[in-house]
């Protein structure tokens, strides 16, 4: 988006989330509007990366998003023998786009997936942002805000979480060339980073504990899986009043080689690893 549009937008999306009676007025809502319409067009991003790899929220985005709710009214869609009834639209015009979506698949207005990627029957939910080349696989859903990089591979039946509120709260990040594998959870404003590959039912949450094995002593770590690690399921044991129990926790077991294409690569990690898909 160019940075006039946001000078503009900007004060009246922060002004009217602070005081909902703004939007009585047609600035304030034309306002919401765009903004949305930006998000969905992919010139808008609720998070976006900077040159030194940090990511950056853009609080007022998710407030438009809000917003945007709060304006819309209920009303009845239908898509051939399918009926809906909420206050978003769907996504249109996807042949123009360039995006595959297979029935029943579906993205909701706001979203944007980048020419090339590819939704099976799963979800993509407002604000959320997929890149080029990855793939959104059967009953896979990435939540509202998620930001999803090019060349990913969401499994059958991943969730992303949504990250909505608070709007300064950072949303889950998938980077570029990470594989989730099936039925993996990535939830409360998680990271994972470039060209990581997360096994089957790996769950990472904000207090889920990270531990990479692969030396002579565990080193910890939460929200965030480094670039290139391979992510199994684990257990630790804890102790509550009512005994000692395990809990779910996430071994880092190995990494990724550099050397080799990305998909040799790939192969070579759940091979040489044992990892499950």
């Amino acid at each position: 988006m160019s940075e006039p549009n946001e000078t503009l937008l900007r004060p009246l999306i922060e002004q009217a989330f602070d005081d909902r009676t703004k939007l009585e007025s047609s600035e304030y809502r034309d306002a919401v509007e765009e903004t949305i319409a930006l998000l969905d067009s992919g010139k808008l991003r609720v998070a976006t990366r900077g040159e030194d790899g940090e990511w950056t929220v853009h609080a007022w985005t998710k407030q438009a998003i809000l917003l945007y709710f709060a304006i819309r009214k209920m009303e009845r869609v239908e898509v051939g023998a399918y009926e809906y009834h909420d206050k978003i639209p769907l996504k249109k015009r996807l042949d123009q786009q360039g995006v595959r979506v297979v029935p029943p698949g579906t993205i909701r207005y706001g979203a944007h997936m980048e020419p090339g990627s590819i939704l099976m029957p799963g979800y993509v939910n407002i604000g959320a942002y997929v890149g080029a080349g990855s793939m959104v696989d059967t009953w896979a859903t990435v939540g509202s805000c998620a930001q999803v990089g090019r060349g990913v591979h969401l499994s059958g039946g991943v969730g992303l979480g949504g990250v909505l509120e608070p709007p300064g709260a950072k949303p889950v990040i998938i980077e570029d060339g990470a594989f989730i594998g099936s039925r993996a959870i990535v939830v409360e404003g998680s990271r994972i980073g470039e060209e990581a590959v997360l096994g089957a039912n790996v769950v990472i949450t904000a207090s889920t504990k990270i531990i990479d094995v692969t030396g002579a002593e565990p080193v910890e770590m939460q929200g965030y899986v480094p670039p290139r690690s391979v992510v199994i399921p684990g257990t630790r044991p804890k102790k509550f009043p009512a005994g000692e129990y395990q809990i779910p926790v996430a071994l880092i077991i190995g990494t990724r080689k550099e050397s080799t294409d990305k998909k040799v690569t790939l192969n070579e990690a759940l091979r040489d690893f044992n990892v499950s898909v």
